[in-house]
């Protein structure tokens, strides 16, 4: 027992991403000397403000969304299929989710759960539509999901900005939710139960893609498309599957997010702090893993909240965590030669 801990603890040291990692955070620190600003104060700052007392509120809160969208990306992922229409399909989700909030006639509770599985429906629907274009229409994946999204967007622009706006605002957002009509939240915190939902999705990814058979399916695709179909797997049907759920966690995230704190739908506020691209560079570096995406969702909401916390305290620019994003990714993305060949070569001399 106590030899397999080790070997794994080894192999975890050895992982591309923890060497992905490790190198961003020094070539961050060498950045900062240059600049005069000391790494040590900064990434301090970056821990405390996301993660101390002030900070973890703040960093679960933004991790909800960023988990979120790292699922709905790494599900189509894990068999090799890029969804980039996640700002669509999460921004339908949430005015779906403001519509049918301000609108049913139900008692609140269950207007709250309505209006998660519409938003979830909304996500679902939209992500179907791009597969449909890639299966029936020859259109790429990649070019239908992002184009998609587009109008998708701006369609939720012009509800919350016109039929929808709240009267005498100044701002582009729709009327408040009725009373009650809420996620619970943790305490006084920003923490809703939006958490524990984006929770569940993680587990129930974990356990389709260790535990069932369509889990195996969906990695021998990411693996070898041509030897999955080979053996039976059904690309187009597989196709229209993983995009409809990952819609719907898309929704999922837009949903929790009008749901929450201000309890309406504004015009880019599910946009403007790049959960899509944070996700996605989650889930790459993840390599799409439930577990791993979970852990690198959480790094991500780290450096997001800590960045903030670190500009405030030592006047070092928040960009830089975003340097830290990018160079963690370019170092994974090279991290099959460099690596591998560099070992071999100190074997060989050995």
């Amino acid at each position: 027992m106590s030899n397999l801990i080790t070997t794994r603890i080894s192999g975890a040291l050895r992982s591309p991403i923890t060497f992905s990692v490790l190198a961003g955070v020094l070539i961050g620190a060498l950045f900062l000397v240059g600049t005069g600003a000391d790494p040590v104060a900064a990434y301090e700052a970056v821990l405390t403000g996301s993660l101390g007392a002030d900070g973890i509120g703040s960093t679960l809160t933004t991790g909800t969304s960023v988990l979120g969208m790292a699922l709905a990306l790494a599900i189509p992922l894990r068999a090799g299929l890029i969804n980039l229409g996640g700002d669509g399909q999460m921004v339908l989700g949430g005015i779906t989710a403001a519509v049918t909030g301000l609108y049913a006639p139900l008692p609140a509770p269950l207007t709250v759960a309505l209006a998660l599985l519409a938003g979830m429906a909304a996500g679902a629907l939209y992500a179907a539509l791009a597969a449909l274009c890639e299966n029936h229409f020859g259109v790429p994946l990649l070019v239908s999901s992002l184009l998609l999204s587009y109008p998708a967007v701006s369609l939720a622009s012009y509800l919350a900005r016109y039929p929808l706006k709240e009267p005498g605002s100044s701002l582009p957002q729709t009327r408040a939710l009725p009373d009650g009509v809420a996620l619970p939240a943790f305490g006084d915190s920003t923490v809703t139960w939006g958490l524990v939902l984006v929770v569940l999705a993680a587990a129930a990814y974990w356990f389709t893609d260790r535990r069932t058979a369509i889990g195996y399916e969906i990695r021998m695709t990411g693996l070898n498309a041509r030897f999955s179909a080979y053996a039976g797997v059904e690309r187009r049907g597989l196709t229209l599957k993983l995009m409809s759920v990952s819609g719907a966690t898309a929704g999922l995230v837009g949903a929790i997010g009008v749901l929450g704190f201000p309890y309406r739908f504004v015009d880019g506020s599910l946009t403007a702090p790049g959960y899509t691209w944070t996700g996605l560079t989650a889930a790459l570096l993840a390599t799409a893993a439930p577990l791993g995406t979970v852990i690198a969702s959480f790094f991500f909401a780290v450096l997001q909240v800590g960045g903030l916390a670190m500009e405030r305290t030592t006047e070092v620019p928040r960009e830089l965590t975003q340097v830290l994003q990018a160079i963690v990714i370019v170092f994974l993305a090279a991290r099959l030669r460099f690596p591998s060949r560099w070992f071999n070569r100190r074997k060989e001399a050995v």
